[in-house]
């Protein structure tokens, strides 16, 4: 049951960080909230299953870059994103490396709190 719980908090908390950022951005558009949801969702999915491979087979060309090539790799997951999720769409390639550093800084901050609360809730 906890494991359900902290899926759905991350997916809430990504889907919100997708909204911010669509309107801090003038090159996202993500149309309802759960569109936004959906984003989130199929991020994630992406994210865990496609990056990690995708992440192996350019293991050369993102040592040679020294780490850069990652955010190519991002940029390619939003975009795929986008083709996927109807009502999300990301004009160019800057907005997608943009969403997905704000989108992940957001994440990390608010996943960052909970943590610390949870922390203090079980002492």
């Amino acid at each position: 049951m906890k494991i359900m719980q902290q899926y759905i908090t991350k997916t809430l908390v990504t889907s919100s960080a997708a909204i911010i950022a669509s309107f801090l951005l003038s090159g996202v558009h993500i149309d309802t909230a759960t569109t936004a949801i959906l984003v989130a969702v199929v991020l994630g999915l992406l994210n865990t299953f496609v990056k990690p491979i995708l992440i192996i087979l350019t293991i050369p060309i993102t040592i040679f870059t020294l780490g850069l090539f990652l955010l190519i790799i991002n940029i390619l997951i939003v975009k795929w994103v986008a083709t996927l999720v109807p009502g999300f769409s990301v004009d160019n390639w800057w907005a997608a490396l943009w969403f997905s550093i704000i989108v992940s800084i957001i994440s990390a901050l608010v996943q960052n709190i909970t943590n610390h609360k949870q922390e203090d809730t079980e002492e």
